[in-house]
């Protein structure tokens, strides 16, 4: 592979460190690395900022409002705007998720209706997958969709549903045919989170936020149209959720890891009350170094899927290997900075170095390796689809 830019590409990477320099938020490089907190108004904001710049759905169809883009221009984007922490795009879900399946699976009518306010930033989904007692265990899922006349009654719960407490519609797996085979038996639906029987509880996690939700269904009516797919295909359907969830996550979450590492090394380098510092420590820079080389195969692991997705149009298994390296990387690099925050790693916010936010950082790299697909879930998956070896069951 040429990892050098084409022109186009190269065209394109200016064009958008120029126009993030011109609309990142005023005080955006002088916050100091713990000045970040998570707010909808400004997330909102610079949502709608992207999509009036054509950098929101690079690469969707233009026929449905998208930029019609190669896959290396939404590689750049993701690697430009994690190396600089720009603020993440409201709908993460909608555009990872719940937007490339309804272009697999939607009818045309379905694709005119939810495709544009999901760009925008206008409407924001969630995912409803998980269960309590079936964790990454999709096939066992619960929750039923029995259809009544023209519309389907949902009855059941759902958990670990990020940003469903703002969310305006819900990616729901249902189980339509309790008689058919776990995997057979489900179907997909699309659900207005602001109908009648909809309860959101969200979960407080261990840094304060409630990122995460449970979801109650209580006789919930879904028109019948709003299934995608058919009855019984949910499954099939939900693979094409993950796959995207996974396809192009490895570069955002490159990005990510790269900026951390770079935190990581300033921190390193600020002296400590003796006026030593922990880079001058030759230990401390080997483990640096080893972050550093695994950032590079991590990298590297995205070009070879980037290339598969290129010539498929479809991502991979491959992605979950991003996933898996990234997320344990992330909590080597986390558990490093605390090493080096010595007895101040006790403290969160105030007092803290840089207001607590390897603290924050840390903690919050605890959920890595659960979201988006267990470690574990992930190893079995990279064995079978990639490696080829047996299944285990």
């Amino acid at each position: 592979m040429d990892f050098n830019d084409t022109p186009e590409e190269a065209k394109f990477r200016a064009e958008l460190r120029r126009w993030l320099i011109d609309n990142l938020p005023d005080d955006w490089t002088t916050r100091p690395p713990g000045g970040y907190r998570w707010d909808e108004h400004e997330a909102r904001t610079w949502s709608k900022k992207l999509y009036d710049a054509g950098y929101v759905g690079l690469t969707w169809p233009k026929e449905y409002g998208g930029g019609g883009a190669p896959h290396t221009l939404q590689g750049i984007f993701l690697e430009e705007t994690g190396r600089i922490a720009a603020p993440s795009h409201i709908g993460g879900i909608g555009l990872g998720m719940a937007g490339p399946t309804i272009i697999a699976w939607g009818s045309e009518d379905q694709k005119k209706r939810y495709l544009a306010p999901l760009l925008s930033g206008e409407q924001v989904w969630c995912q409803g997958f998980s269960e309590p007692g079936s964790g990454s265990d999709m096939g066992a899922a619960k929750t039923r969709a029995v259809l009544d006349g023209d519309e389907w009654v949902v009855n059941g719960q759902k958990v670990w549903s990020s940003w469903a407490h703002i969310a305006d519609w819900c990616i729901l797996v249902v189980r339509t045919d309790p008689d058919a085979e776990k995997h057979r038996g489900l179907s997909f639906l699309l659900v207005d989170m602001h109908s009648p029987g909809v309860e959101v509880r969200p979960l407080r996690q261990i840094t304060g936020d409630p990122e995460f939700n449970e979801v109650f269904f209580t006789d919930v009516r879904v028109p019948r149209e709003s299934m995608l797919g058919q009855p019984g295909e949910g499954w099939n359907v939900a693979m094409t959720t993950l796959l995207h969830e996974r396809g192009t996550l490895g570069f955002a979450l490159t990005a990510g890891l790269e900026q951390a590492l770079t935190r990581l090394v300033q921190f390193a380098k600020l002296p400590g009350p003796d006026g030593s510092r922990p880079a001058d420590d030759p230990v401390v820079r080997d483990q640096i170094a080893q972050l550093y080389i695994d950032l590079q195969g991590l990298r590297f692991t995205n070009y070879r899927s980037l290339t598969a997705l290129q010539k498929t149009g479809v991502p991979g298994p491959e992605g979950s290997m991003a996933k898996l390296h990234w997320s344990e990387a992330n909590q080597r690099l986390t558990s490093l900075a605390q090493s080096l925050n010595g007895l101040a790693a006790q403290l969160d916010g105030e007092g803290g170095v840089w207001d607590g936010f390897w603290v924050y950082q840390q903690l919050r790299s605890r959920g890595n390796t659960i979201e988006a697909g267990t470690s574990e879930i992930l190893r079995n998956i990279i064995a079978e689809r990639v490696v080829g070896l047996p299944k285990s069951r």
